[in-house]
């Protein structure tokens, strides 16, 4: 949502992107109070990191639960009323509408968020194209995200690019959360579309996904402390 009272350090999401639980923890406890919120993804899930999820929630810490769920509807449907109870902010769907529906309908009466991936950052318009959509990236993404508005669907996941272009569709009540986000001077990884932190939330997103940048440095805390202090910087400039 458009809610400038989002603290600054709530809008960075450190992407726990490591194979163990134990690596989790241990970063966890190296960035301290520094981060608040944390991603949760394939790698970190499928390695037991489910329990984790209850664990930060209990310490007081947000997560994004990034599951990007894609099945007929009644197996969407379980699959988040089963993640419900595990204390999640956010989880991610892909932008099909049934998927969208049948999540949505799964998480009234819960706290958990559901967002709406358009088309991920890694891909281009080459890679649209081989897997035969019609579509480019920017008419792809726009098309699904007022599908997801028309649904319900509490935010979308979208590259930085395309942040300041949806937030007119997403209106007040859409988070827009945008990975691909890289400081000056980073390297840019498998990304294809990325972006500045404060450059993004210049552009209108709301919480900004970071991994490499945090997670790889050399001091992890003083990286994100940097890049809260970017997006703080961004809010003050009147950008935001």
């Amino acid at each position: 949502m458009t809610d400038s009272a989002i603290p600054s350090r709530d809008r960075l999401i450190v992407a726990l992107d490591v194979p163990s639980v134990a690596a989790a923890e241990a970063m966890i406890a190296r960035l301290g109070d520094s981060v608040t919120f944390y991603k949760i993804g394939y790698q970190l899930a499928y390695a037991g990191g489910l329990p984790l999820v209850r664990k930060l929630a209990d310490a007081g810490k947000k997560v994004f639960l990034d599951l990007k769920l894609h099945d007929i509807g009644n197996t969407v449907a379980s699959g988040v009323k089963s993640v419900a109870g595990l204390g999640a902010t956010f989880l991610t769907v892909h932008a099909y509408p049934q998927t969208m529906q049948a999540a949505v309908e799964a998480s009234a009466g819960s706290n958990l968020k559901i967002l709406a991936v358009t088309v991920l950052t890694s891909y281009d318009e080459a890679d649209l194209q081989a897997a035969g959509y019609r579509l480019g990236v920017s008419d792809l993404v726009r098309h699904r995200a007022e599908q997801a508005k028309a649904l319900g669907i509490h935010g979308i996941v979208c590259s930085a690019e395309e942040a300041a272009s949806l937030r007119p569709i997403a209106g007040a009540n859409m988070s827009l959360i945008t990975p691909g986000i890289r400081p000056a001077g980073s390297d840019v990884g498998d990304q294809k579309r990325v972006m500045t932190p404060a450059r993004a939330i210049a552009a209108g997103a709301d919480h900004l996904v970071v991994g490499r940048p945090v997670m790889a440095a050399s001091d992890p805390k003083a990286a994100a402390d940097a890049i809260v202090a970017d997006i703080q910087q961004a809010k003050t400039d009147g950008r935001r």
